[in-house]
């Protein structure tokens, strides 16, 4: 398969928030991470200043989403309880709706109380599940009753332990049996919009999340909107022997191969490089 082939191949769309979100071309998902220790000390916000100027500095870039999370995922983080995560979503989110009333948002969490409250409170067009259902059994069910849009992501046990879980016999393999049968399960319960995160740097090790890379085109099996969520990811900054505030033109040259093999969304820290690298791998490849 060409990257012609690949590249604005995917035609599935997601009912979002009333409205039809397509993929005629790969759509960008701004972080907003409202924790005081996300990997990537540049995307912290916990004051209310910083919320509405981030976001509203992603939306004028060209964001199609922002995702908004309030608990650290990062390697080793010990997670905080559900009552503060809620707390920090909802600040974050009554700022942003109150401002931004139109924007598509997506909010990250594993919890099901917390997906239910946020999108009926908020109306959160989607929801981020950094487990694919394996935190909570419970989430699947929640999702099918909100009937949103459901980002499923591959994780192997907790951000407090997954990268000793971070053992494959075939990486790529592991994660679309994973898929196939979560994907069923889900397909059953009536869920069928839904966005397929290999979750790179989650439960899997540098050599890993290359491996994915390389071999990215087999999640096109699901025929899935695919997400990519490498920005300024250690699978960069230690290559290169730099560090997350260093790791944008990383970031760009691995937004470039995913696109190239198909990625739909591209979940970033800088909205205005990614969007660029959009419009230049597409007019590379002749698409409009």
């Amino acid at each position: 398969m060409s990257p012609k082939d690949t590249f604005f191949s995917h035609k599935q769309s997601l009912y979002c928030g009333g409205r039809i979100l397509d993929f005629k071309q790969p759509r960008i998902m701004g972080i907003l991470n409202i924790t005081p220790d996300s990997f990537y000390h540049g995307s912290r916000l916990m004051d209310p200043e910083g919320i509405l100027e981030t976001a509203t500095g992603m939306i004028s870039e060209g964001a199609d989403i922002l995702d908004i999370g309030a608990y650290s995922s990062r390697p080793g983080s010990g997670g905080i309880p559900a009552g503060e995560e809620i707390r920090r979503l909802e600040m974050a989110l009554d700022i942003i709706r109150s401002s931004h009333p139109d924007m598509l948002i997506s909010v990250d969490t594993f919890r099901p109380e917390i997906a239910s409250r946020v999108v009926k409170d908020f109306n959160v067009d989607m929801i981020n599940d950094i487990s694919g259902g394996d935190l909570d059994p419970e989430m699947f069910d929640t999702i099918a009753g909100l009937q949103v849009p459901y980002v499923m992501m591959h994780m192997k046990g907790k951000p407090s332990d997954m990268q000793r879980h971070a053992r494959y016999t075939d990486v790529v393999k592991e994660i679309i049996l994973n898929f196939s049968e979560k994907l069923r399960q889900l397909n059953l319960l009536g869920v069928n919009d839904i966005v397929i995160d290999p979750g790179f740097g989650f439960a899997k090790t540098i050599e890993h999340n290359y491996q994915i890379l390389k071999q990215l085109e087999a999640f096109h099996i699901f025929n899935q909107p695919l997400m990519v969520g490498i920005s300024r990811k250690s699978m960069i900054y230690r290559i290169l022997g730099n560090d997350p505030s260093e790791a944008l033109n990383g970031s760009t040259v691995l937004h470039t191969i995913a696109l190239m093999k198909g990625a739909n969304i591209l979940r970033v820290h800088d909205v205005k490089e990614a969007l660029e690298t959009v419009k230049l791998v597409g007019k590379t490849l002749g698409q409009s």
